[in-house]
């Protein structure tokens, strides 16, 4: 029977927990550099400081460490991603649907909705979709697609050409 492994802790190691080195590269709770200095000393120091001596750059050659509560270093941590994950925008992709014999104001509609999309960030699909015989008219199609192009131009870049796929022609466009 072999023993479980310790459970791995999420973020930077802390005190006791930095195993395996004989030294560390110890930076002060001022910021000043200690030099290198035995690790059992840098754990003495910071202990008689009142602090922890927190792991920063696990991977340099010996580890640097520095005087930090930790505590209090987790917390501001948390709360950096946090604002980042808040900061974060997930860009969707709208679909506007539009057939070849649209009428002008139904489109003027469908523009006002493509425009609305570029102005919340998102990616819009223009989707083209023939029916019956109108397939043999794909220039028509094509003549619209070019249309909704001409107008986003300012807002919009074209991030995939208009392509026939079936009996739908699909162009994707981007906010600039």
């Amino acid at each position: 029977m072999r023993a479980m492994p310790a459970p791995q802790k999420d973020g930077p190691r802390a005190n006791r927990d930095i195993r395996g080195v004989r030294e560390v590269q110890l930076i002060d709770q001022e910021g000043q550099n200690r030099g290198v200095v035995p690790f059992f000393d840098a754990l003495a120091m910071a202990e008689e400081a009142g602090l922890d001596l927190v792991e920063i750059a696990p991977n340099s050659v010996p580890p640097v460490c520095k005087f930090l509560d930790y505590g209090r270093f987790r917390f501001n941590e948390q709360k950096k991603q946090n604002e980042a994950r808040k900061r974060q925008k997930t860009v969707e992709v709208k679909e506007i649907k539009l057939r070849p014999g649209i009428d002008k104001h139904d489109y003027d509609v469908k523009m006002k909705a493509v425009q609305r999309f570029f102005e919340e960030g998102d990616k819009v699909k223009v989707t083209l979709r023939f029916r019956g015989r109108e397939i043999a008219h794909q220039d028509i199609g094509l003549r619209l697609l070019e249309r909704v192009k001409q107008e986003t131009q300012e807002i919009a870049k074209v991030e995939s050409e208009p392509m026939l796929e079936g009996r739908q022609m699909i162009m994707i466009l981007a906010p600039r």
